[in-house]
């Protein structure tokens, strides 16, 4: 090495440590690319975010992809949005970034984002599993992939033991019994209880405002909708000034950390979103997801997900449509059953030669029973899945 190299090398040095000693951070910067096309706000709005990032987190730096913007932040020229994810893309493979955040985004089937909001009532955050992309085709299935993929997030952001809650939505008292079946085979869930006096596992409305759970499983169109009401509730709609963003894509084998912001977000959650993105880096969210995975399957994952396209009752139906019992007085209720299953499960009973009526109750679905066959009601619908 030459003695000018020697210098430089001793120079560089000595400039990081001052750099280090002024900001608190000793540790290699987390690379969070932005792509800054395609925002309402336009461009100088999400540089504003990034800034504000850099400044909060000393052990983040931001690289801006895109033009038109002037700043200090190291920038990567691109044109478009097609361009920006692009370079963007390619940055991330070939590790010159750890993580981005952008807009228009397209995920592969499989991958759906998890979002992080902060609550109205007491500023607690929550986590969205999930808000964009589709994790499967079959809804029920999706929803059960959101579960993992929230569980992975949110014990990548620090939470050891998150709990779970099911947003009262078609499809949750069947991802209820799916998720219970994974915990009985040995993977462990710490399922919340509703702050309704009825409790339970299916959120309520209440149980969204409060932030009930660290983790509410919905399906992404739900959650999109629910991110964009908690981020902007506060400024009409137009500017969303709240939280993180819609978070990261996360699937069994995804191989970048990608949050997503829309055109609306605005300056704060700009910064929110670059700190989730750092916070994905530091708690390893890919190998989380993969862990999370491999601890599901050995619990009976594939079984589960086989089982949920195939309905218990189509089967029945081959051999013939089932006609109802006699009628009578059905002044008792079996709540618990999923919406979109409930006529079939009251035409199981009636095969059983039990009378039974579908009804809404106060909580959700219900079927109406007699008391009298109450006990081998619960049995039979037990036995076909349907509680």
């Amino acid at each position: 090495m030459s003695t000018n190299r020697i210098r430089e090398t001793i120079v560089e040095v000595f400039e990081d440590v001052a750099d280090a000693l002024e900001t608190g951070s000793f540790g290699k910067k987390i690379r969070v690319g932005l792509t800054i096309l395609g925002s309402e706000h336009g461009p100088e709005e999400l540089v504003s975010g990034a800034e504000i990032a850099e400044t909060k987190n000393a052990n983040i730096q931001v690289v801006l992809i895109g033009s038109c913007a002037a700043s200090k932040l190291e920038t990567v020229e691109a044109s478009n949005d097609k361009e920006a994810h692009a370079k963007m893309d390619e940055m991330l493979l070939n590790g010159t970034l750890d993580a981005a955040v952008t807009m228009h985004y397209s995920f592969p089937i499989g991958v759906s984002t998890v979002g992080r909001v902060i609550t109205p009532g007491k500023g607690k955050e929550m986590f969205l599993a999930t808000t964009t992309g589709t994790s499967a085709t079959e809804r029920v299935t999706a929803m059960l992939k959101n579960t993992i993929y929230g569980i992975a997030t949110a014990k990548a952001c620090g939470k050891v033991n998150p709990t779970v809650g099911i947003l009262n939505i078609d499809g949750a008292r069947q991802v209820e019994r799916a998720l219970k079946k994974l915990q009985e085979g040995g993977y462990p869930i710490n399922f919340t209880e509703s702050a309704r006096a009825d409790g339970g596992v299916v959120m309520r409305g209440n149980d969204l405002l409060m932030g009930v759970p660290d983790i509410m499983v919905d399906d992404s169109l739900t959650g999109n909708v629910l991110m964009k009401v908690f981020s902007a509730y506060s400024t009409g709609g137009n500017y969303e000034s709240l939280g993180f963003g819609y978070g990261p894509g996360v699937g069994e084998n995804y191989d970048r950390i990608i949050c997503i912001i829309s055109r609306a977000s605005g300056a704060p959650v700009i910064a929110g979103a670059i700190r989730l993105a750092a916070q994905c880096v530091q708690g390893r969210l890919l190998d989380q997801a993969r862990m999370e995975f491999a601890a599901v399957k050995k619990a009976g994952w594939d079984d589960i997900v086989k089982s949920l396209s195939v309905s218990p009752v189509k089967k029945e139906k081959g051999e013939g449509e089932a006609v109802a019992p006699p009628k009578k007085p059905v002044t008792d209720s079996i709540p618990g059953i999923e919406v979109m299953e409930l006529e079939d499960a009251v035409e199981v009973l009636w095969k059983a030669n039990i009378y039974a009526e579908s009804g809404m109750g106060c909580t959700g679905p219900i079927i109406m029973i007699a008391p009298e066959d109450k006990e081998k009601a619960l049995e039979l619908l037990k036995k076909n899945d349907y509680l």
